[in-house]
Parts: structure tokens; sequence; C-alpha cells
């Protein structure tokens, strides 16, 4: 407000170049003589009885320090930080250095670096004082700002504590703490017993992280116009990603005592489909099955892509490249062909199937076929059909059918889609046709006189705490099949892997186990 009024006030403001580096200069000069004494005693004189039961405990008010508590003030206080800011900036125009990039670079930094202070997560390594002693006077860290919320008495400064250091107000144990939070990060934090690790579907769901836009993602995912704007950074940070990047932490949530955390491996969907981009990305899940073996995790399930046939046999190639892992190795895949095989009544007598010779297919039709449903088998290879018939107990054979043709399925109501269809694909089905689906990203609903299942999916137990984001397009507290997979693996303590082909003989079993565990697949609960 106070800058509008300005540009009104004085039109000349309107006219300043877009480039000054004496601008900058003279704006640094002014915020180290003045800005920071001003601040340093206006803040002391806050912590007056008076001014700060009236004015300044709002500020102290919140219990943990985050970014948004740097803005956490009253009225007055604003117009002191205003008074802060604005006389660097405004000196620097009446010495005639003023410059538009100088005006916003200046209380960008300011801001930075305020949210910085009360973020509450240290980010500068104590290594850095030791090989510039004097730079500890010259620039706060997050460690140095926390004690002024517990012991307030102390480090009253603006970003320098060298006016601590004049005004005998800096806390000896500053740089005692931040040397010992900095050298112990990473090293006491608790152990997750169970990882889900997923990686990025594309572009526009890449926004759907807590750690970028938090409400929404609270929120199942669903393309909202406000993203379009954020496309192209999102785009330049998944180049950056591909060429510069780690396995990093997600989320995480408590069930039952037990950490679980979801780990993404930077990778996007797009780029498990090039040749020469899959020996990195088995790089990567290798790496993080290893780091989970080293820190103790007892499971880890591998989701979606990462566990794709063709890149690494769903998790074969890496327990056989290290047959000592102590983590358990999942994809999840058995509980997943449970809930789908689950969602279909029982007077279902024919089913149409694509992605039929993919791990979840072939697990489909061999459990269908045992139930005496005709399962039409999509695929052009003669040699993987007969693959699978061969598996088939002999007086079931007859229910496994090879097509090669949509059109085989034009009488069929009942689709289950592990391969992606076009909707003029999706044309041959017949009215009133449901379509089951095991494939990501989910086909387009086009058809009206059709319904589409979601994904399958099943509800954690409700004594799960701190589940804050959805996963996807899930509902909050609802998570893939595959995750779930993983979650019932670790509870029953199970010490196999669950890598390459689905057992088909453990899907009741699994699927029993679940149930028992308190998870509910998300058909029967909206239902």
């Amino acid at each position: 407000m106070l800058a509008s009024m300005a540009s009104l006030i004085f039109p000349s403001l309107n006219t300043l170049p877009l480039w000054n580096l004496k601008g900058f200069i003279a704006s640094l000069l002014l915020h180290v003589t003045i800005s920071e004494p001003l601040y340093y005693w206006a803040h002391r004189f806050f912590h007056k009885p008076y001014l700060f039961n009236h004015y300044h405990s709002l500020h102290h008010s919140s219990p943990v320090p985050h970014p948004f508590t740097a803005g956490h003030a009253t009225p007055l206080e604003h117009l002191v930080l205003c008074t802060v800011i604005g006389i660097p900036i405004t000196g620097s125009i009446l010495m005639g250095y003023g410059s538009t990039a100088m005006i916003y670079g200046h209380v960008l930094v300011f801001d930075f670096f305020r949210c910085l202070g009360h973020s509450n997560a240290e980010v500068v390594p104590h290594e850095v004082f030791n090989k510039l002693p004097l730079l500890r006077y010259f620039i706060y860290t997050p460690t140095y700002h926390s004690l002024h919320h517990t012991e307030m008495e102390t480090n009253f400064c603006l970003f320098m504590p060298l006016f601590d250091a004049l005004g005998s107000t800096l806390n000896t144990k500053s740089l005692e703490l931040h040397k010992k939070i900095t050298s112990n990060s990473g090293k006491n934090g608790r152990v997750p017993d169970f990882v889900f690790l997923a990686h990025v579907v594309d572009i526009m769901s890449a926004m759907h992280t807590p750690f970028a836009l938090r409400s929404f993602a609270s929120t199942p995912f669903c393309m909202r116009m406000f993203l379009l704007p954020f496309w192209p950074l999102t785009f330049i940070i998944m180049l950056v990603m591909w060429g510069w990047s780690k396995t990093f932490l997600f989320s995480f949530y408590n069930l039952r005592g037990r950490l679980h955390q979801t780990w993404v491996v930077p990778r996007f969907g797009f780029q498990y489909f090039l040749p020469f981009a899959t020996k990195g990305i088995n790089k990567h899940i290798e790496e993080a099955i290893l780091r989970a073996d080293r820190l103790g995790v007892k499971v880890i399930s591998l989701a979606a892509l990462n566990k794709n046939e063709a890149l690494n046999g769903g998790g074969t190639l890496f327990v056989n490249k290290h047959p000592e892992l102590k983590v358990r190795v999942v994809h999840g895949n058995t509980l997943t062909a449970a809930v789908i095989l689950n969602e279909f009544s029982k007077d279902v007598k024919e089913v149409f199937l694509t992605g039929a010779t993919s791990k979840l297919g072939r697990a489909t039709a061999l459990y269908l076929c045992r139930k005496r449903v005709r399962v039409l088998m999509l695929t052009s290879s003669t040699e993987r059909f007969q693959k699978i018939l061969k598996e088939t107990p002999v007086d079931c054979q007859n229910y496994l059918v090879q097509v090669t043709k949509y059109q085989a399925a034009q009488n069929c109501k009942t689709w289950i889609v592990g391969k992606w269809i076009t909707p003029w694909e999706q044309s041959w089905a017949p009215s009133g046709t449901h379509f089951h689906q095991f494939v990501v990203p989910p086909i387009l609903p086009i058809r009206r006189d059709c319904t589409y299942g979601d994904l399958a999916a099943m509800r954690l137990p409700p004594d799960v705490e701190g589940l804050g984001s959805c996963e996807y397009t899930m509902e909050r507290g609802v998570v893939h099949a595959c995750h779930a997979g993983g979650v019932v693996h670790q509870l029953e303590g199970w010490s196999h892997h669950e890598v390459g082909a689905i057992d088909v003989d453990r899907i009741d079993l699994v699927w029993e186990a679940a149930l028992k565990h308190g998870l509910k697949p998300v058909s029967s609960v909206n239902n």
C-alpha cells in the first residue's frame, strides 16, 4: 500500500531505469548502517513489557516458527518493517541511483531472509563459519533466530549478529547449537518401516505436491486452470531433475506406531518409455533399494512404472543382483489383482482383457479361468498366450481365448483395461459396458453410455495418522493397491520378496490379510 501511494505521489518513480549497479551498492550500505541498527533497537523496545504484551507477543505466539511466522505481526510492527525496508530504497533513489530491479530485489531478498530465519530448519553448514569466522557476524541462520524465540532476551538482530555482539545480547550457545544441529543432520532421524517408491506421472501432476501447493495436494489431483502458468517452470525443473537429481522424500504417515514414507524417483512417466533412459532409471531404483537396506527399512514397494516388466522384470533384477538384501522388495501387484478381481459380480461369465500378457493380465486371466469365467485375451503374440495357457489347469484351458482385434469384444460388457486404449478402441464396447482398469494414466471416460472404474485402490485403516496429502487422483486416506500391498506385506511381517510374476495361489490370501488389518476396497466404501 505504501509503495502504491509513493508511485502515485511521485510519478518519477515510474521512469526509473531497469538496472543500476550503484543503486544495489548504495542500498546495501544504507541497510547495514541504518536499517540493521534501527531494527535492532526497535526490536529490543518491542520486548519491553508494554509493547510486548500489546503488540509483539502475537509474533511469538507460534509454538513452532515457520516461514509464515515472519509476517505474523501487528500493523504497528509492519509499519516499522516498512520503514526498515524503505530507508535503503528511498536513500538510493534520492542519491540518483534508483532502479526497478533494486526496488524489487531489495524487497524480495529482505523477505527471503526473514522467512529463512523463521523456517526452523537449518540449511547453512557450520563449515562455512569455520572457514570464514567473521561471516558469523554478518549473516544469521535459522538456528540463530530460533534461539530468540526460546530465549527472548537474546539474538534481536535483523540479519547481522554483529549488532547483538555490540549490544551484548548475542546468545553464546548460538554457534555451538548451530554446529550440533548441522553435524547431526540426517543421523538421528527415525528410520521408516515401510517405503513406497513412486515416480512423477506427468508435468501437470508434478505440481500436486505438499511442498509446492499444500492445499492443492490435500485434495485428489485433477486439472485446474491455475496450474497452466506454472507449466513452463515445472518443465524446466523436470529438465534439471533429469540432468542432476536423486530420489527424495515426498510424504510420510504413521500407522500403528510404524513410520511409512513415500520416496520419489526423479523421473516422469514418459521417460520410462525412452530406451536410452532405462539404465539411469534402474540405477535410481537400485540406489533407493540399497539405501533402504542400509537404513534398516523392512519393506520397500515399487510403484507403477518402477516395476515395469520390460524395465527390471518387476523388481527381479535387483533381488537377483543383490541376494543379500534384508529389505523385502515387493511390487504389490498381488493385492492389485485381488482388488480388481473382487470388483466383479458373481454373475460375470465373460470378460475382455487388454494388456493380457502383462504381470497383472496373466494373473487376472489365470484366476478367472479357474472360476470358470471366459477370458478374451487381446494379444498379437501367440507365443506369450501359449505360455500362459500352459500354466492353466487342463480342465480350464478352454476358458482362455486369444483375440487380436477389439471387434471380438463387441458383445462383452466387462472390459479389464491393462493397456491404454484410445476412444476409437473404446467404441467397440457395447452400451452398458463397465471398464475396470489397472493402467496409468487412466483411460479417458468418453462413453456416456458406459461406466468407468477407478484405478485399483484401498483405504488405509482408520487409525492412520499424519496423512496430509492425496496420492494422485485418490481421496485422502486412499492409496493405490500396490502401495496397500506393501503395507500388508509389512504388517504381516512376511519375509519373502514379492517380485516377478504374481503367484495366483496367493491372491485370496493377500486379500484376506488386507481385510484383516482394516484396509477396505474403495468400491465397498463408496457403496
